[in-house]
């Protein structure tokens, strides 16, 4: 027995290999489509780094058609400002008097401008 005992210590008894269950082979094959369809929404998707990228584009032209119209505000603001009635500019108001209603002295010479 003791001879028997030696023997079976020193041996390493051989374990058969599991053969893949198909559970375990639809678990790897689904976890494999998911990273890859993940991987695609990452790219394409709404939230993605195609969308992204148009996002930051159009901020970019947004932007500039704000600084624009900030532009064209300030220039309004400026004319509202010069035809006020308590202090009107009396430049502006001849030009628009002229331009407006056709009113010229007998003395002066009009110029009409293409703009």
């Amino acid at each position: 027995m003791s001879s028997n005992n030696l023997t079976s210590l020193g041996r390493r008894r051989k374990v058969a290999a599991r053969p893949h269950l198909p559970k375990r082979r639809f678990g790897r094959v689904a976890a494999v489509a998911s990273l890859i369809f993940l991987g695609a929404l990452m790219l394409v998707g709404p939230t993605g780094v195609r969308a992204w990228s148009e996002s930051a584009r159009m901020l970019d032209q947004r932007e500039m058609e704000l600084s624009a119209l900030q532009a064209e505000r300030d220039r309004i603001a400026n004319r509202v400002e010069l035809l006020d009635p308590a202090h009107a500019d009396p430049d502006l108001v001849g030009e628009l008097l002229r331009s407006n209603l056709n009113v010229a002295h007998q003395d002066e010479l009009v110029l009409s401008r293409d703009d």
